[in-house]
Formats: structure tokens, sequence, C-alpha cells
């Protein structure tokens, strides 16, 4: 490993803690007109205020509104959390997509349940998903990725995502030649490429207001369709 990528010992002295309390404390939320979200006016089905929700974010200017946190958890049940993408969202769940190699990728074959959130700070909106989690056919993944840029694409011809890298040089070599094929063959197929669907149990929505009287609604699926209830914030 090169010596300037060593870990160093340093330990955190009391200047530096205080330093990062005061930089909290400076810190302002919610401090600008929001939304106001009506529950009563809530659809039965959250993918339709999902969707409304979006575009709203977009309309607000937020910036890169389609990424989500994705959490997952190895055998040992230990979790972890990461920013992904969202592909797409239909009546079979949420869409996104890795390396089935991939930690993210080996975890759901062990454990296939995830939750996934996202939150939009311009409209102080925030949405939680949790359910089950299916991987789509080849034929689909592969769809997928052609739909994707040239970037993508050869994010994914890289591959072994995760995995220990011995230099950043290795990287630059793996990575331009993945670029060179990408512009080469824009409809070349990766066989990791894994589109997943979530298909949610419970989708919670939060509202954020400056008086602290946040409105959240959460939907449950129960056999026959969405149970939409208050929660207390």
């Amino acid at each position: 490993m090169d010596d300037r990528l060593r870990p160093r010992p340093r330990k955190a002295g009391r200047a530096v803690t205080e330093r990062l309390g005061d930089l909290l404390r400076t810190l302002k939320v919610w401090d600008r007109e929001l939304p106001v979200f009506d529950p009563e006016t809530a659809p039965d089905d959250p993918l339709d205020l999902f969707t409304d929700w979006f575009a709203g974010a977009v309309a607000a200017g937020e910036v890169e509104p389609h990424t989500m946190t994705l959490a997952t958890a190895d055998a040992e049940g230990d979790p972890d959390a990461r920013t992904v993408m969202l592909h797409g969202a239909d009546e079979r769940g949420w869409q996104f997509a890795t390396h089935r190699g991939s930690a993210k990728g080996r975890q759901l074959a062990v454990r296939p349940r995830a939750a996934l959130h996202f939150y939009w700070p311009a409209v102080a909106r925030q949405v939680r998903l949790r359910g089950s989690v299916t991987a789509a056919g080849p034929e689909e993944s592969a769809a997928d990725l052609a739909r994707r840029s040239p970037g993508a694409l050869a994010a994914a011809l890289v591959g072994r995502q995760s995995e220990v890298l011995d230099s950043y040089g290795t990287l630059q070599r793996a990575a331009d030649a993945a670029w060179e094929r990408a512009r080469r063959e824009p409809d070349a197929t990766v066989p990791g490429h894994t589109l997943y669907l979530l298909a949610p149990e419970r989708v919670e929505f939060f509202q954020g207001d400056p008086a602290r009287r946040h409105v959240r609604v959460n939907y449950r699926r129960e056999q026959g369709g969405w149970v939409r209830e208050l929660l207390w914030p």
C-alpha cells in the first residue's frame, strides 16, 4: 500500500470536538417557507404521493433528488448504508441497480430485505420505505443498463466493486480501458449488473414544520391493499 494512504493514528482533542460543536450550533434547520401538506389529501396508493413529492422536489431545485440511502444487512445482521440512485418505481416496487458481487449484492443474496430513505432539504420532506427485495432477470437488468449513460456503462465494465484495490493507478488504467470499450461498444453487456426491486411493506412520508408540528403519514400494506395512518412526530 502507498505510504500516503496508510492511516495515521490521531486523537481528537478537546479543541477539535469543541470546534465541531460550535459549527453544529451555528446551523439552522427549516428557517424558510416550506410547503404545507394536508394529510387528508393523501391518495390511497403511496406511489401516487411519492410521484407528486418527487416532482415537487425537482420543481424546488433539489440537487439530485433521485439519490437515496439504501440500507442492507449482512448474514450476521450488521447493517450497511450507502447512497444509490433511483432507477424507477412501479406497482412492483422501487428500483435500483448494482453489481451482483458487490457488498450490497452479496448482502441482499443472504438477506433479501432492505430500507430506502429519501431526503429533500429544499422542501423539508423525507420518504422512508421498508420491504423485501427481488432481483430482476438478466434481460430486464441488461435493458436497465442500456438506458443509462456511457459513464454508467464504463463503471459497470470496470466491475470488482468493493474489492480491495492495490493502488489508484490500477483503477485509472481499468477505468480508461472501460471508457474506451463503452465508446466502442455502447451495447456491451455486463452479466453482473443487476436491477433490484424493493416491494415496500411500509412507506412513510414526513413533512417538516418549523414549529416542529411535523406531519407523518404512514402506509402499511395489508391483505387487500394499503392502510393509511397518521403518526406522532
